[in-house]
């Protein structure tokens, strides 16, 4: 100890002995990517862009960079979407980490994926570098990394959790028909919805209210449209089980 030195608290001890357990872990980079799934004509889509390293040429890829140092999680999520589309009205939820190894040509880098769900119509994007545009998840094929391995697993995640919770409604106009509805949870889920068993199914629900107006302007027969009724969804979403297609 220097002459004079003041002698460390314990609790700069323990501080000391954290930080040199810490530099002594191995340094793997820790990066998020954004996966914003959108709905437009009745077409389930996700935001990408195309790759900017040169291994992966003319492949696309989602919108993510490192985490700071000093960055939550969350917030290097947000600022990434910021940054990549000046969109700062979306809410991002995690949803898992991966971490292979080799998902990384340049050696390990663990990524946390964020995922979202919105209205095309509805947010505007102002940055559209890279070639950012909206691709059909249906068509999607061959990604930079192991983006579409991600894309899979959040699109999996959005399945469920579009039977567990009403996330839908909110991209649907605010009087929708049940012909709306349905093509909706189609293009989500991907399959063909028997359309008798799906209405009896929302009817059983009792969270659609019936505005007695009917659709104006179609190419097929009016039906009548509905308000999805969100206070009663909240006060009873203890109680909701889900929808079982």
């Amino acid at each position: 100890m220097k002459k004079n030195a003041v002698p460390a608290t314990h609790e700069q001890q323990q501080m000391r002995e954290a930080t040199a357990l810490v530099q002594s872990y191995p340094k793997v980079p820790v990066t998020v990517d954004c996966v914003i799934f959108g709905f437009e004509e009745n077409k389930l889509k996700v935001l990408l862009i195309k790759s900017d390293l040169e291994l992966f040429n003319g492949r696309l890829s989602l919108l993510g960079d490192i985490v700071q140092s000093n960055e939550e999680l969350d917030n290097a999520a947000y600022r990434v979407l910021k940054e990549r589309t000046g969109m700062n009205d979306v809410f991002l939820e995690q949803v898992r980490t991966f971490g292979s190894p080799k998902r990384h040509p340049g050696g390990r880098v663990i990524t946390v994926a964020y995922c979202s769900l919105l209205n095309i119509n509805h947010h505007e994007l102002k940055i559209l570098d890279n070639e950012l545009h909206w691709h059909p998840v249906a068509s999607l094929k061959e990604m930079a990394f192991d983006h579409k391995e991600i894309v899979d697993a959040c699109y999996a995640w959005l399945q469920k959790r579009i039977q567990e919770h009403p996330l839908g409604f909110n991209l649907l106009p605010d009087k929708f028909s049940l012909r709306e509805l349905q093509n909706l949870y189609e293009a989500i889920l991907g399959v063909s919805l028997d359309r008798r068993n799906f209405r009896k199914k929302f009817a059983s629900m009792d969270l659609l209210i019936d505005i007695d107006e009917m659709e104006q302007d179609v190419p097929h027969r009016p039906g009548k449209l509905y308000k999805f009724n969100f206070e009663k969804y909240e006060k009873n979403k203890r109680k909701w089980v889900g929808i079982d297609f």
